[in-house]
C-alpha cells in the first residue's frame, strides 16, 4: 500500500518535498492558494488543489484528515503557517511537519503541536558549513542542537583498519550505524567489519564528538 501524504504550500520547499515523495513512489495531495503553482504541480503530484489553507471547510471536504502524514510548508506567510497547524491539530492528523520561517515561529508550531519542526535555510546551512570544513563530510542530518548524524567518506588514514582497530566508540563517543559501499549498505556493521577506500560512514554522535573524530582521525 502506497503511502500517502499531503504538501501544503508549493514554493521551492514544498514543492520540493512533492517531487522528492512523488519519486519515492508516495501518492501526493498538493495544496496552494496559487492556482499557476497548482497547475505547475497537476502533472507531477496525484492531485493537485487550489484551496486556502486556513479555511477549515475546505480543507475538511478535501478529506485532510483521513491522511497520516501533513507538510506544511507555506513560506511568508507565518499566520497562515500557525492557523493551518492548528487545524489539522484539532482534525487530529497523526504526523504534521511544518516549516518554520525563524525561531519565534518555531516556538509557536511547536507549542499548537508540530510533530516536526524544520528550518530549510538553517539546516541547509549546516550542510554547507559542514561539507566546506571537511570534504569528507557528504551530509548532516540534525537531530538536536548537539547531535546529529553525518555521512563521511572514509580516506586513507582510516581505510583497512576494521570498526574495532579504530574503536571509535571508546575514543570518540560515537557509533558506526551503517555503511554505504556502492549500491550495498551495510546496518550495525560489526566490530571486525573493514572500512574500504571511499566507503561512506553513517555516523551518529555529539556534532562536536563527530567534528572531533573527521579532524584528528581523517586529516
Amino acid at each position: 500500500m502506497k503511502k500517502e501524504f499531503v504538501v501544503i504550500g508549493l514554493g521551492r520547499f514544498g514543492g520540493s518535498i512533492v517531487e522528492e515523495l512523488v519519486r519515492l513512489g508516495a501518492d501526493v495531495m498538493a495544496i496552494d492558494s496559487d492556482p499557476e503553482r497548482v497547475e505547475d504541480y497537476a502533472k507531477i503530484a496525484t492531485q493537485a488543489v487550489i484551496a486556502d489553507a486556513t479555511d477549515e471547510e475546505a480543507l475538511k471536504s478535501l478529506g485532510i484528515q483521513n491522511f497520516e502524514h501533513v507538510i506544511v510548508a507555506i513560506g511568508d506567510d507565518i499566520q497562515a503557517s500557525i492557523l493551518a497547524t492548528l487545524i489539522l491539530k484539532e482534525f487530529g492528523v497523526p504526523q504534521i511537519t511544518a516549516k518554520a520561517q525563524n525561531d519565534y515561529h518555531a516556538k509557536v508550531l511547536h507549542k499548537i503541536g508540530a510533530d516536526l519542526i524544520v528550518h530549510p535555510e538553517r539546516d541547509m546551512g549546516i550542510r554547507i558549513a559542514n561539507n566546506i570544513m571537511s570534504h569528507n563530510v557528504l551530509d548532516y542530518l540534525e537531530l538536536s542542537d548537539e547531535y546529529s548524524i553525518m555521512e563521511i567518506r572514509s580516506n586513507d588514514r582510516i581505510a583497512g583498519y576494521s570498526i574495532k582497530d579504530l574503536d571509535i566508540r571508546a575514543n570518540y563517543g560515537i557509533n558506526i550505524i551503517g555503511i554505504k559501499r556502492g549500491e550495498q549498505i551495510i546496518i550495525s556493521p560489526g566490530a571486525d567489519e573493514k572500512i574500504l577506500l571511499g566507503d561512506v560512514l553513517l555516523v551518529i554522535g555529539a556534532v562536536v564528538d563527530i567534528n572531533r573524530f573527521v579532524n584528528r582521525a581523517m586529516t
